[in-house]
């Protein structure tokens, strides 16, 4: 299997952190491109916070994309079709629902509107697709939705770069081999930290200028990598 390019998975960091942004400003500060912050929902209770339905429906839908994805990619994988191109597509037709959706319907001020769950479902299946099909369909890649576990990696990486470098000044071979295998890994990490990171500051600023019309920017990413996809299989 040939390398993927490390400039696919930073463009996937940055179309998630993108809708990520996008998603927080419109649908009442739900994240979809994770869901970590929806397994704690129920200390809203206590808090009373009117999102509560809707953010506890994030663990659900983003766990059944996934399912589905996995099981889509390898349906098509045997059947001699391409599933990164298909699940891809997939992802920005979920988008394209979610922008078709929010300028029919206009999310009002009631995050349990039932449009505006549907919305947050669209937008949570979008992602969930995205992150079931990273790692399935590009083996080596860093998860390219959870910053989470890659910023730990990245710290890991970090100590290890120091270590190898002071000891590699030594002539300690071991340490030098250390200090190789972390800068390669660094190498694939900081392109999805910086890829999500300017993703989240472009989803903002766009929803802020143009509200949900901005994913159609996003949607153009997601189409130059569908046409890569195409070309590679």
């Amino acid at each position: 299997m040939h390398p993927v390019p490390r400039i696919v998975p930073a463009l996937l960091s940055f179309a998630a952190g993108y809708v990520d942004a996008c998603t927080f400003l419109a649908l009442f500060g739900l994240y979809v491109a994770q869901v970590t912050g929806s397994f704690v929902a129920a200390t809203e209770l206590v808090a009373h916070d009117e999102g509560f339905l809707i953010k506890i429906l994030a663990i659900p839908v983003f766990f059944a994309a996934g399912v589905f994805t996995t099981i889509l990619a390898e349906v098509l994988r045997r059947r001699g079709r391409s599933a990164l191109v298909w699940t891809l597509a997939l992802e920005c037709a979920l988008l394209g629902a979610l922008l078709v959706l929010g300028l029919l319907v206009p999310f009002t001020r009631d995050p349990n509107a039932p449009f505006t769950l549907l919305a947050a479902m669209l937008g949570l299946s979008a992602m969930g697709v995205q992150s079931a099909a990273v790692r399935v369909l590009l083996p080596g890649v860093a998860s390219t939705n959870v910053m989470t576990t890659n910023t730990t990696l990245f710290a890991i990486d970090t100590g290890e770069l120091l270590l190898g470098w002071h000891g590699r000044r030594g002539g300690d071979m071991d340490a030098a081999a250390q200090y190789a295998a972390a800068r390669t890994r660094l190498a694939v990490l900081i392109p999805l930290g910086l890829g999500f990171l300017f993703g989240t500051a472009a989803g903002a600023i766009g929803y802020m200028w143009v509200g949900l019309w901005c994913l159609v920017a996003v949607m153009a990413v997601l189409l130059g990598l569908i046409v890569w996809a195409a070309r590679k299989a």
